[in-house]
């Protein structure tokens, strides 16, 4: 992919941090990424707002994206607007199939540009996290980050056929396995195990990395 002759260095510029919650009761994980980009906050707040500016970086969007209104994006989640408050934050609930969890975009000008924060909220699936920790969701929020990165750099649409086969090239795999150690790291730093994390950041690796076998 273009502008990312470094892929372990690109991933590094994201920061990561993982969280034990509580939503109605119900015990949650929060994966939060932070990472700046070179653009002012109202560029930024575009890129993430805009319905036609959106399926540049991420995925065709369709619905109402004002507060209280259903969006849907192509085959990924849907869910409705929570909070809209331009140019500084938005939050949505993220659900697939019958799991629902949070979503929230908070954005904040810096010197070097603009701090982007994603913080996803999921209730806690045990078996799920066993297998893959954070890194299952956290980094497929850094795929989608590193296609709004080269969007703001270069101005163009990401190729959607690329960047499905991205993970799956050297580059990629280098980009996917510093981010998913990122996100083990993060666990470990909130209390989960050591070899557990781990493991799990290796299952998550594989699961990004390696195209699974034809008719599976």
């Amino acid at each position: 992919m273009a502008l990312l002759n470094d892929p372990a260095a690109v991933a590094g510029l994201m920061t990561r941090e993982v969280r034990t919650g509580e939503r109605e009761g119900t015990p949650t994980r929060i994966a939060i990424a932070r990472r700046d980009y070179r653009t002012d906050q109202a560029d930024l707040w575009n890129a993430l707002t805009d319905r036609d500016r959106i399926p540049r970086w991420f995925l065709p969007v369709s619905g109402d994206l004002a507060v209280g209104g259903r969006y849907q994006l192509e085959g990924n989640a849907g869910g409705t607007v929570q909070e809209c408050r331009p140019p500084q934050r938005f939050s949505v609930t993220w659900e697939m199939g019958p799991a629902v969890s949070w979503l929230q975009i908070t954005l904040t000008p810096v010197e070097s540009g603009t701090t982007l924060e994603l913080r996803h909220e999921m209730p806690v699936d045990p078996e799920f996290w066993k297998r893959f920790g954070p890194g299952a969701v956290g980094v497929g929020w850094d795929l989608a980050l590193m296609g709004l990165h080269l969007h703001l750099e270069t101005g163009a649409a990401v190729d959607p056929a690329e960047g499905q086969r991205f993970p799956l090239t050297p580059e990629g795999n280098s980009y996917v396995r510093t981010a998913a150690t990122g996100w083990a790291d993060a666990a470990i730093a909130d209390g989960d195990d050591t070899d557990a994390a781990r493991a799990a950041g290796a299952q998550t690796i594989t699961f990004y990395t390696v195209e699974p076998e034809s008719g599976s």
